[in-house]
Protein backbone atom coordinates (compact mmCIF):
# COMPACT_ATOMS: atom_id res chain seq x y z
CA UNK A 1 0.00 0.00 0.00
CA UNK A 2 1.53 3.31 -0.84
CA UNK A 3 1.73 6.40 1.46
CA UNK A 4 -0.31 9.26 1.91
CA UNK A 5 1.69 12.68 2.70
CA UNK A 6 -0.44 15.76 3.81
CA UNK A 7 1.94 19.05 3.74
CA UNK A 8 0.35 22.22 5.34
CA UNK A 9 1.76 24.96 2.96
CA UNK A 10 3.25 28.11 4.59
CA UNK A 11 0.07 30.60 3.86
CA UNK A 12 -1.52 28.10 1.44
CA UNK A 13 -3.15 25.52 0.77
CA UNK A 14 -2.92 21.47 2.21
CA UNK A 15 -0.72 19.56 -0.66
CA UNK A 16 -1.89 15.69 -0.75
CA UNK A 17 0.03 13.22 -2.64
CA UNK A 18 -0.38 9.45 -2.43
CA UNK A 19 -3.84 7.30 -3.18
CA UNK A 20 -6.76 8.72 -1.78
CA UNK A 21 -10.39 9.13 -1.68
CA UNK A 22 -12.56 12.44 -1.31
CA UNK A 23 -15.80 12.30 -0.78
CA UNK A 24 -18.59 15.07 -0.62
CA UNK A 25 -21.09 14.73 2.69
CA UNK A 26 -23.57 13.19 0.65
CA UNK A 27 -20.66 10.49 0.16
CA UNK A 28 -20.22 10.96 -3.65
CA UNK A 29 -16.76 10.47 -4.56
CA UNK A 30 -14.95 13.57 -5.93
CA UNK A 31 -13.06 12.80 -9.56
CA UNK A 32 -9.36 12.87 -9.11
CA UNK A 33 -6.58 13.12 -11.12
CA UNK A 34 -4.22 9.88 -11.25
CA UNK A 35 -0.47 10.16 -10.15
CA UNK A 36 -0.59 13.25 -9.35
CA UNK A 37 -1.06 15.54 -6.14
CA UNK A 38 -4.09 17.62 -5.34
CA UNK A 39 -4.44 20.96 -3.19
CA UNK A 40 -7.23 21.13 -0.28
CA UNK A 41 -7.99 25.06 0.11
CA UNK A 42 -7.64 25.88 4.28
CA UNK A 43 -8.25 29.70 3.56
CA UNK A 44 -12.40 29.01 3.08
CA UNK A 45 -12.29 31.77 0.09
CA UNK A 46 -11.62 29.24 -3.05
CA UNK A 47 -14.18 29.41 -5.18
CA UNK A 48 -13.58 25.72 -6.44
CA UNK A 49 -13.42 24.15 -2.82
CA UNK A 50 -12.80 21.73 -1.52
CA UNK A 51 -9.80 22.50 -3.76
CA UNK A 52 -7.11 25.71 -3.85
CA UNK A 53 -7.91 28.00 -6.55
CA UNK A 54 -5.23 30.32 -5.12
CA UNK A 55 -7.47 32.98 -3.30
CA UNK A 56 -5.41 32.63 -0.42
CA UNK A 57 -2.89 35.23 -1.76
CA UNK A 58 -5.29 37.66 -2.74
CA UNK A 59 -7.22 37.38 0.64
CA UNK A 60 -3.92 37.34 2.80
CA UNK A 61 -4.26 34.04 4.45
CA UNK A 62 -2.34 33.68 7.05
CA UNK A 63 -1.52 30.02 8.48
CA UNK A 64 0.75 29.50 11.95
CA UNK A 65 0.36 25.90 12.25
CA UNK A 66 4.24 24.34 12.83
CA UNK A 67 4.24 20.60 13.80
CA UNK A 68 6.44 21.74 16.93
CA UNK A 69 3.90 24.24 18.45
CA UNK A 70 2.00 21.45 20.77
CA UNK A 71 -1.81 22.81 20.32
CA UNK A 72 -3.95 22.67 23.99
CA UNK A 73 -6.59 20.55 24.08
Amino acid sequence: MADVTITVRENGSYKVEGPVRLLDPDGNEFELPQGTAIALCRCGHSASKPFCDGTHRKVGFQGPERASDPKPE
